[in-house]
This record gives C-alpha cells, structure tokens and sequence, in this order.
C-alpha cells in the first residue's frame, strides 16, 4: 500500500511562507550588517618627522585592508582647518594646535596616540655673537604665534632672568624662518626640523631647546569625538600599524630613512639626523601618557591651556579632563 505523504493543513502554508520569508529576511539583513564595510578613516599630516610612523606604515603595507587614507597637506592651518570642518576624522597635530581647535570651533576631540616628544628638535638659534640667552636683551626674534613656541621662549628667557617684555617679538610663520635669517631680518629664532637644521648650517647657534623641557612639547593623533565610534577598528588598526612602523625604524634604519627622504624633502642620509631630537614612545610608554585614573597627557593638556590663555592664544578656558581616550594602546588582546 503506497504510503501517504505528510503535508500541513492547507491554512497553514500562508503562515509558513510569511515565516519563512521573515526568517530570509532577517538572516540577509544580519549577513549585510556583518559584511558592510566600514567608513573610511581620513587622516590629515603636515610634513615633520615625528609623523612619518605613519607613511612608513603605508609604504610597508600595514595598513592591510583597513579603510584609512592619509591626507597630505602643506601646513598646520591647513589640518586644523580640515578637521574643524569635518574634512577628515583625525589628524597629528601638536597638543597646542589641538587645544586651539577645540577652542575655535568648538569641535571635542580626544588623543587616541603620542607620536612624538621634543627634546631637542625645537631650538632657540641666535647669531654668531649672542652667546646666551641673557645677551638676546633688546634683540629681534622670529617665533611662530603658537603655543609651542611660547612654551619653548618663556622657558628659554626663564632661564636667564629675563622676560617677554624685554625682547622684541616678530610673529612669522616657520616657512619664513630661514628666509628672514638670511635677509638679516631677526637677530634670534624659534624653530624646528628641518628648519633648524638649515639655520644651524647657515651660521646660527643654539642657545637654547627643547631637550631642556623634556615632555612639554608633544605631538598627537587626534580624532573627533563625534565619530569615534564609526572608525573604532580602523583606529585600531592604524595605531597597530604605527607601532609596526616605529619598530621596522628601529631595526631597518637605512631601508625606512630611503622611503622617509622624499616626503621630508632631504637626502636619505640626512633623515636620522632629524629625529635625534625626537622621543618616539612606543605603546608602553604610550600607556604612560594616556592611561590610568590621572592620565599624564591630561595634565600637560591642563597646564598649556592656561600658558595659551596667558598669551592669548586662545580666549576662553578649554576642558581638558576627557582629552584622552586610552583604548587604542591598550595592549592587543591574543
């Protein structure tokens, strides 16, 4: 006898079908969440040593298939500019060009990284014949009207006993440094790399740097705080690859100073010589900077917020106290 063949109550199917496709719905829902991409992480740099981790990470291939583009430009300004009007999501930037930026427009950022440390690639030069800080009384120096050269000068003029008021001032860009050297224009100046470096070969003598105020003036990767969140993983990936780069620097020098020398604009055999005043603090030290109840970073942050209040270089008070987001050095889970 022919078996019979199981089957539903025919006013079932309806429900079954309804179900099922609810259920391929869902499941195909689920599967695009799981497989979309992820937003692109913008980052804007100028061009100074203490960034260059990042191109070397890209030149190297670390970034894999993590969504994160490098955006070059010419000047501070100019990354600053970007990342107030929403341009791109992060930038390197010093921890006073940061501030200013959170002062301007209002936009909240956090520091997901510390690139680099000056100690000693920004310098106070003077003429052959000013022999101390004490002998720039009355004299004519160029400084750029940031924090960073106000941190570096009022230490410089501290340590001679002498004060603001006791120099003359001229406010100038760091791509005039060199020009207004060479026309005899200023008797001092307060500079960079690889600047300083082309001032020294010009004749200029250092009196004064920033080796003698270890951990006052800091480079950063920021990120807005409002987009945080959408570029978690490619933040993670792009501080992995950085600390990726900074040890292939310090085991292949030669190899990472030949793809460094293009974007610095110098010889191959003259990029080590530019970071011999930098402190590149690896992930541990990174922790020592940004983690824990107190972080570090934060205090600096607080004390250069009340220098740039005292030279105006920004007008109202700047909350400091949620300025680090510690998460991205955290040591990778296995």
């Amino acid at each position: 006898m022919p078996t019979a063949k199981r089957s539903l109550p025919a006013k079932l199917r309806p429900l079954l079908t309804l179900a099922g496709l609810i259920a391929l719905f869902y499941l195909t829902a689920f599967s695009w969440v799981a497989t979309a991409p992820q937003p692109l992480l913008r980052v804007a740099t100028n061009v100074w040593p203490g960034y260059e981790t990042l191109y070397l990470a890209r030149s190297l291939g670390l970034f894999g298939s993590a969504p994160i583009r490098l955006v070059e430009m010419t000047s501070a300004s100019q990354v600053s500019h970007a990342l107030q009007n929403g341009a791109v999501e992060a930038a390197a930037l010093t921890l006073d060009e940061a501030i200013a930026a959170m002062q301007q427009d209002g936009v909240d950022l956090r520091v997901v990284l510390v690139l680099d440390s000056s100690e000693g690639a920004d310098t106070l030069l003077a003429r052959d014949g000013i022999d101390t800080v004490a002998g720039l009384r009355g004299k004519r120096i160029g400084v750029e009207n940031t924090a960073t050269g106000a941190v570096l000068l009022d230490a410089a003029l501290q340590s001679a006993g002498l004060d603001i008021g006791q120099v003359s001032i001229a406010p100038m860009t760091v791509n005039d440094h060199l020009a207004a050297w060479q026309q005899g224009g200023i008797d001092a100046v307060v500079t960079f790399e690889p600047f300083r470096s082309r001032i020294l070969a010009a004749g200029a003598r250092e009196l004064f740097s920033s080796r003698q105020i270890p951990g006052r003036i800091l480079d950063v990767l920021v990120v807005r705080a409002d987009v945080l969140a959408a570029h978690r993983e490619a933040l993670r990936s792009l501080v992995a690859a950085h600390f990726a780069a900074l040890a292939y620097f310090s085991a292949n020098p030669s190899d990472a100073a030949q793809r460094m020398a293009p974007r610095l604009g110098v010889a191959a055999d003259r990029v080590l010589p530019l970071f011999e005043g930098l402190k590149l603090p690896d992930r541990s030290a990174n922790r020592e900077w940004l983690a824990g109840a107190e972080p570090e970073l934060t205090r600096v942050a607080a004390e250069l917020v009340q220098l740039m209040l005292q030279h105006r270089l920004i007008v109202n008070p700047v909350a400091t106290a949620n300025i680090v987001a510690a998460e991205f050095v955290a040591e990778p889970q296995r």
